[in-house]
This record gives structure tokens, C-alpha cells and sequence, in this order.
């Protein structure tokens, strides 16, 4: 249990250093809780502070929700290798745990993204093959109705949806049961967004979309 619980505080404090954030004090202090939406995650940075910020923020949230996957399960410092804990749901506690770390970092006064990158970096990491079908359904929901919110939470509820469909939740049970739990985290940080929209008070993220009004 040693192990577990330092590889997954660890996954934790990564996914703490939050992109936003960071790059934000590069470029003079500025604290991206403080404009726009206020959210201290990638679609606000492109938004507020341009496509090199938003690019520079994606890549560190990406990066941190990779790195502790893979290289924390398998790293014997300093506690050994546990060989009665799998392997693979210690891959999915430090995804898990950086996730949560991006959207409540402990850095920052626990004000963080809503998770979308990380969880891209995660699923990257875990289950690559599952990306690209989420990828297209991000896009096109995106290019239909025109808001990041609605394509994230869409996107992250086809990754079980998939594996269901392929007929392989026997076999990928520990994975179907991760991405089902990640996709419900992610769709309750944007519940912000999903109210606002039924509420009719969103506006569109992008001015090109196939359904207006």
C-alpha cells in the first residue's frame, strides 16, 4: 500500500503544476483565474491570451497527465514493487490522480482546469487506440453546435460507449470501468457549462458551426 499511495500522491502534485498557471507567470503574472471565464485551463487560455499560450498550456497539461503513467508503475523507488497490487490499476490510479490534480491543484489554491487535456495525455497513455474515435466526436460536436463544453463531456462519455460496442467490456473490464469514471468526473467539472447551455445563456466557442440558434 506504500507504494500506491506514494505513486499516486506523486501522479497528484504533477498534475497539480497547472499549465494556465505556469505559463502565465513566463508571460509577466498573469493569473488566468482572473479573465474570461475564469478557469485556469486551455480553452480560456486560447481564448484570452492567444494560440502560443493555449499551445504552450496544452502541452503541459498533456504532458503531465502522460508522464506519471508511464513512468510511476513501474519504478521500484523507493517502497520496491508491490507484485500482490496489478500493475494496471496502478496505471489508472495515477491517471486518475493527476486528472484530479489538474482540477484541483494543491499549487494553486485548488482552483484548477476542468480536466479535458489531461485526461487526453491519460488516455494517451492507457489507451491510445481509443483517442482517435473520441477525437472525431469532439470534432464534430464541436463543429455542429459550436461549444468546447458539450464536445469534451460527449467525447469522454463515447470512450466506455466504444469499448461497449466493440463487445470487449469483458476483456477491458478495468478499462471500461476507468474511462466510465473519468468521463463522469469530467462531465461533473463542466457542469457549469452543461447548466449554462440548457439555460440557453452559453454562448458559441467558435463562430463556424453547422447548427445556429
Amino acid at each position: 500500500m506504500l507504494e500506491l499511495g506514494f505513486k499516486v500522491f506523486i501522479s497528484y502534485l504533477c498534475g497539480s503544476l497547472n499549465g494556465a498557471l505556469l505559463v502565465g507567470q513566463l508571460y509577466g503574472g498573469i493569473d488566468i483565474r482572473k479573465v474570461g471565464s475564469g478557469n485556469a485551463g486551455g480553452t480560456n487560455a486560447l481564448r484570452t491570451q492567444g494560440k502560443l499560450f493555449g499551445f504552450l498550456v496544452l502541452a503541459i497539461d498533456v504532458a503531465k497527465g502522460i508522464l506519471p503513467v508511464l513512468i510511476l508503475p513501474g519504478l521500484a523507488w523507493p517502497f520496491g514493487i508491490a507484485p500482490e497490487i496489478s500493475r494496471e490499476w496502478i496505471t489508472f490510479a495515477c491517471g486518475g490522480a493527476a486528472i484530479f490534480g489538474h482540477c484541483y491543484p494543491v499549487w494553486f489554491d485548488f482552483a484548477g482546469g476542468k480536466g479535458a487535456a489531461t485526461t487526453l495525455g491519460v488516455l494517451l497513455a492507457v489507451a491510445a487506440p481509443l483517442v482517435l474515435p473520441a477525437t472525431i466526436i469532439w470534432f464534430g460536436v464541436l463543429l455542429v453546435f459550436g461549444y468546447v463544453g458539450l464536445a469534451t463531456v460527449l467525447a469522454v462519455f463515447s470512450l466506455p460507449a466504444f469499448i461497449a460496442l466493440r463487445g470487449e467490456v469483458g476483456n477491458q473490464l478495468d478499462l471500461f470501468i476507468f474511462v466510465t469514471m473519468v468521463a463522469a468526473f469530467v462531465a461533473y467539472t463542466h457542469r457549469s457549462n452543461l447548466k449554462r447551455l440548457l439555460r440557453g445563456e452559453s454562448k458559441p466557442d467558435i463562430r463556424f458551426r453547422l447548427l445556429r440558434g
